[in-house]
């Protein structure tokens, strides 16, 4: 006789998975291999997947950190989504490479809002996380000394800035709404006459998945978050939901990492993926978790999304 199988019920947050930026980033490496053939070139991880970067290094990429690493063999190179300093495009130019600029339209509008700033006299206070490849494509767009980076509450109230100087702020694409706004608050109180961006610096991206994942958190005994331990937003979306309600929120990468123990006692899960996770690690950890439960799946929607950037010409003039 068949013991049934406990019943489970997972909620999906959604918007879940890929956004614009990291599907147009994709397809220009997919659509550059098509074009020319491999080898094709990508500086730094094209998003932060292991699964997405495998399957393309299985097609023909191959990823490197630095240009120096790549040979004057005429074949192409990519830039990630998460943008590069201008310094990378003019060695790139100077060496003749081609080139193909994969950094996400909306961090190219931080990029351009930054140099908006600088050129009306204003020093750039930039909040974000050290060394995240954002971060530093971001603080590469100005001369050196041009912006301040401002990581925490902390950091806000005590940083030294330049003297006599006008003061605007901006922020990394991938940060948490909630502890963003805290830090901007801290930074109000201090430079009340500091400017804001021109536009919203957190994209909708980050701002949509966070809304879903409290969605599901407040109602969930357990979250599971599909993404990497170096992308920004999926990391984000784990804390998010921590603090949301859930009474336990966790990172996997694949399915098969989910320890099912974490599942004793817990009736209701909820599922989210950050922006460069796809679809079918989803389906990894449902089918997981069907190893040991009969899965009743509900989607949770809190916003529908419908951007679609434009992939640039992959072909050499």
């Amino acid at each position: 006789m068949t013991v049934p199988k406990p019943r489970l019920t997972a909620l999906l947050a959604g918007p879940r998975g890929f956004c614009a930026g990291v599907d147009r980033a994709i397809k220009i490496v997919e659509e550059a291999l098509k074009c020319h053939g491999a080898p094709v070139y990508v500086r730094h991880e094209i998003v932060h997947n292991r699964f997405v970067v495998e399957g393309l290094k299985r097609q023909g990429a191959v990823f490197v950190e630095d240009l120096s690493d790549i040979p004057d063999d005429g074949q192409p190179v990519v830039f990630s989504a998460h943008g590069v300093p201008k310094s990378v495009p003019a060695e790139a130019q100077a060496r003749q490479m081609f080139f193909l600029d994969a950094t996400c339209p909306l961090v190219s509008k931080v990029h351009r809002q930054a140099e908006i700033h600088h050129k009306a006299g204003q020093h750039l206070l930039l909040i974000g996380h050290k060394g995240h490849p954002e971060v530093v494509g971001t603080m590469g767009q100005l001369p050196p000394g041009s912006i301040t980076l401002v990581e925490s509450v902390e950091d806000a109230e005590t940083m030294a800035v330049p003297e006599g100087v006008k003061l605007a702020y901006t922020t990394q694409t991938t940060l948490s709404v909630d502890d963003t706004a805290e830090i901007i608050a801290a930074l109000r109180a201090r430079f009340p006459a500091m400017e804001e961006p021109l536009k919203e610096s957190i994209c909708y991206a980050t701002t949509n998945r966070q809304a879903a994942v409290k969605a599901i958190a407040e109602r969930a005994e357990l979250v599971v978050v599909v993404g990497a331990p170096n992308s920004s937003n999926s990391v984000r979306l784990r804390e998010v939901a921590a603090r949301a309600g859930a009474r336990q929120a966790v990172m996997v990468q694949r399915g098969a990492e989910l320890d099912l123990a974490l599942l004793d006692g817990v009736s209701t899960i909820g599922i989210t993926a950050g922006a460069s996770a796809p679809e079918v690690l989803v389906e990894e950890v449902l089918a997981r978790l069907a190893e040991r439960f009969d899965i009743v799946t509900e989607e949770v929607t809190v916003a529908i999304e419908d951007i679609v950037f434009r992939v640039p010409r992959v072909a050499a003039e």
